[in-house]
């Protein structure tokens, strides 16, 4: 996960010396430049003018280069093209491989011996590819549609499959390793680069077996954007190893493919930094839809291995400067927890790994110690870090071997009890032998429902969140999201009636029996506050889809025999839910972000569109095959109307100084986008260009020069609207003196899904009755003119997450509730100001709460 939590203190195998194969470029590599366009690829099976036939697959060891196999078999040989060389690749100063090397030594691995296999699993944002390498014993055609048929088994059949005699003696159990996710943290890609020697080259018996009885899969760098460049986030600015769930980004959904396609029983992810190396399981909370009995027993024995085999290094303290490893589970007592399914290791759990691991290297390489540190040292902590990477790698394949038939056998259970409804076990010494300390802090489990049903969209049926309009569109995109994560999902051939309430043809029905019923939850249910169990967290509590994702889903908790009489077909993508209806003007609701992206774009074809009452957009009949067009694109729906309007809606230029996850929203809503900052202001800025502010992050009114703030005071004085979020963006208001109003801060670490209040109208009319909220603010003492637009909810408006009240016991819930999170108002400048105390873009992940920005940026627009 890569940054120390708060709780912690910061306190094998040898390398392949000498082989010229995985010698790392000098730091004095020949100038070139980063290619920021895809290479073309060769994949095996097709044309290539360049590979040298061979009439033999191969032996390990020899310099005869495997045949490519065109028969679905392995080898899967890709020649991949190399970028141009790239001399300012961070990973150079450090010895290790710049991201320009990988290719070459991918297709010289290929060509050592019929063991390896790399396909192209992906591009990054910035259009590197993603090169995914398996390591195996060679299979012909027929062996691997027997892999095949065993590993659909397992899923769709556990039952049958636990008693099939061919997965227990032939089934080959999927390990991946995942590296370099953070593109600071770079060893894991080298550490797999050497393994994947070793094991090409190897003639022992036991790797030999390791390879007959497993698939190695190497995810050889998940963030070659962060790699080059030498930073944490991708090249939109994510943070990769909080994505998923959502899936916003390139590099995460190909990790989500390969954890669908090759459901790996065992997973590795390797970051840094923490001294001693960090080796999950983790701390309290534990997530509540995993089978965690199976779990903790695969991972807390894996994690032991590891640790033996960090310390057979012989790396000390005073030599070194390494302290001993740490397992957060056995040594600590919060503050490293498994709870959100956001980073890699826990979202594998519910694709069926028994055992996955983050991993965190003792040396720290990055950040300050990069740019301060001698190249001599910062080489040495590399070599350090890559070689307890490689011992990590090496002991989670000694363990898989060792336990290969338990590890196949808690892989099936898991989906077992998936399909039969069974309940959870609770974690206890008697359900998890051999793993100590197991205590009531431990037991997080769920009574899962036995159904969820998504309506089939606006008015037809089931039970639409209170004060908002049920989407298709919504609907769409979420089940399409669910089935991208391997959810089953089912649509109604016919209207039906379950648990007492009617719902129409085509309703979506998520039946709980299956085997990923714990990523179903985990995507659709509400959540739990867990305030009161632990009193940290490292990160996020909640992000309930059910909720945040603009879409009515009902939960079904008894279906008294009535879910087997419903006619269902399988759906493998939603259904289409575009529409252009009726005659004359159309109404386009604005309640979605694909409504706000068919907007902006009928905007930029220069359609001349009127605001309605509501907030939504009145479409000329004139624009209606414009509409169609963009109605099929988006999957939204132009609706009949006969009401006028009021104001043209214009084209609006948004100068943002947001968080890169903001930044990627608007985006996504078609907003032309002006990045800014205090020291974009400062260095001079073209106020003409824009049409509202949105404030968020990184610009501070105190700190402009004169010229920047008196450009910046004539374009408020001209009327210009300004939209603001968080603590930053309230700051920013009183400073520029636009409202008057008292912001009050919560706890700066509380977050989560609450309930709110709508007021209906141009901003939140038809917005979900949940918002999501980090560090909340809200707003007292409002000024005259003063409009509220949203509140907390009375009581307890937490639903799901971590929200205590500080030290001094303000900041809490109770002191939220009823208040203003969201109001609006005229400055004395005469410009619209709209200011939001929750967090409707965070991370590109609560879609049904978009549009309320998008709304307010229009609006504030004029």
């Amino acid at each position: 996960m890569g940054i120390p939590r708060p709780v912690l203190l910061t306190t094998a195998v040898s390398a392949l010396a000498g082989t010229l194969l995985l010698a790392p470029l000098p730091a004095t590599a020949a100038p070139g430049q980063d290619t920021r366009r895809p290479h073309p690829v060769r994949e095996s099976g097709g044309p290539d003018t360049t590979a040298v036939p061979q009439k033999t697959t191969g032996t390990p060891g020899t310099s005869a280069p495997p045949a490519p196999r065109k028969d679905g078999g392995y080898p899967r040989r890709t020649v991949l093209d190399a970028p141009p060389e790239n001399p300012a690749d961070k990973s150079i100063k450090l010895g290790l491989a710049p991201y320009h090397s990988l290719a070459p030594r991918l297709n010289a691995l290929q060509k050592l011996s019929d063991r390896v296999s790399v396909e192209v699993a992906g591009r990054s944002a910035a259009g590197h590819e993603l090169y995914l390498v398996t390591v195996t014993a060679p299979e012909n055609s027929r062996e691997s549609r027997e892999q095949d048929r065993m590993r659909e088994l397992i899923e769709d059949s556990p039952a049958v499959a636990a008693k099939d005699p061919r997965i227990t003696s032939s089934y080959k159990t999927p390990v991946f390793i995942n590296n370099n996710i953070h593109g600071n943290e770079w060893e894991g890609t080298d550490a797999a680069l050497k393994l994947i020697e070793e094991l090409a080259k190897a003639k022992d018996g036991r790797t030999a077996g390791l390879l007959a009885k497993n698939r190695i899969y190497l995810n050889v760098t998940a963030n070659p954007d962060g790699r080059i460049a030498g930073t944490r986030a991708n090249g939109n600015g994510f943070d990769l190893n909080r994505d998923f769930i959502t899936a916003s980004q390139p590099e995460t959904q190909a990790v989500r493919r390969i954890a669908v396609d090759k459901q790996p029983a065992v997973m590795l992810d390797l970051h840094g930094y923490v001294n001693g190396t960090l080796i999950e399981p983790t701390t309290p909370p534990h997530g509540e839809n995993y089978e965690y009995d199976l779990f903790l027993k695969n991972s807390y024995a894996n994690a032991l291995g590891m640790e033996k085999a960090v310390n057979d290094l012989g790396y000390t303290p005073n030599k070194d400067g390494v302290e001993p490893p740490v397992i957060p589970f056995r040594d600590q007592q919060e503050g490293w927890d498994d709870w959100p399914p956001i980073f890699t290791p826990q979202y594998m759990a519910f694709q069926g790994a028994v055992a996955s691991h983050t991993v965190e290297f003792p040396m720290r390489v990055n950040n300050n110690d990069y740019n301060n540190l001698p190249v001599e040292e910062l080489r040495r902590r590399s070599a350090i870090n890559t070689d307890i990477a490689g011992a990590v790698m090496r002991a989670t394949l000694d363990y898989t071997l060792d336990h290969r038939a338990s590890v196949i056998a808690d892989q099936i259970e898991t989906f077992r009890r998936g399909t039969a409804g069974e309940a959870q076990r609770p974690v206890s010494e008697e359900t998890v032998p051999g793993v100590p300390g197991i205590g009531p802090e431990d037991v997080y489990t769920t009574s899962f429902p036995r159904a969820y049903v998504i309506p089939a969209g606006a008015g037809q049926g089931g039970s639409p969140t209170q004060g908002s309009e049920s989407s298709a569109t919504a609907a769409a995109r979420l089940v399409d999201h669910l089935i991208a994560n391997d959810v089953r999902v089912e649509r109604a051939r016919t209207g039906f009636r379950l648990a007492g309430r009617s719902y129409p043809a085509g309703s979506y029905i998520v039946d709980m029996h299956q085997a990923k019923r714990g990523l179903a939850n985990v995507i659709l249910d509400a959540g739990r506050d867990i305030s009161a169990d632990v009193s940290t967290m490292y990160d996020i509590s909640g992000w309930s889809l059910g909720l945040l994702w603009g879409a009515s889903v009902d939960t079904v908790q008894k279906a008294d025999g009535g879910l087997h009489t419903i006619p269902t077909r399988p759906v493998q993508a939603a259904s289409p839910t575009g529409a252009v209806t009726g005659h004359g003007d159309l109404r386009l609701r604005l309640a979605d972000p694909k409504e706000l992206a068919a907007l902006n774009s009928l905007l930029a074809q220069g359609v001349r569109i009127r605001r309605a009452a509501d907030g939504s957009a009145i479409v000329p009949a004139s624009a209606r095959r414009e509409a169609a067009v963009l109605a099929d694109r988006y999957g939204v729906a132009f609706t009949a109307t006969k009401e006028r309007g009021s104001g043209a809606v214009a084209r609006t230029r948004v100068a943002a100084a947001v968080t890169s996850g903001e930044q990627f929203a608007l985006r996504e809503m078609g907003f032309e986008v002006l990045p800014v900052s205090t020291a974009t202001l400062n260095a001079g800025f073209d106020w003409s260009k824009a049409d509202v502010l949105y404030v968020s992050s990184g610009l501070q009114y105190g700190a402009l020069n004169p010229a920047a703030r008196s450009a910046l005071d004539g374009f408020l004085a001209g009327g210009g609207g300004v939209v603001t979020l968080g603590a930053t963006g309230a700051a920013f208001n009183t400073a520029t003196g636009l409202l008057a109003v008292k912001p009050v801060a919560g706890n700066g670490d509380a977050n989560g899904v609450v309930r709110v209040t709508n007021a209906g109208g141009p901003i939140t009319g038809g917005a979900p009755a949940h918002t999501f909220v980090y560090s909340p603010l809200w707003f007292t003492d409002l000024g005259r003119g003063v409009r509220v637009e949203q509140s907390y909810g009375t009581g307890g408006p937490l639903v799901s997450g971590h929200w205590r009240a500080k030290e001094d016991g303000t900041g809490g819930p109770s002191d939220a509730a009823g208040r203003a999170s969201v109001v609006s108002g005229t400055s004395a400048k005469g410009g619209s100001v709209v200011l939001f105390g929750t967090e409707p873009l965070f991370r590109d992940h609560p879609k049904g709460l978009f549009s309320q920005v998008g709304r307010a940026l229009l609006g504030a627009a004029g």
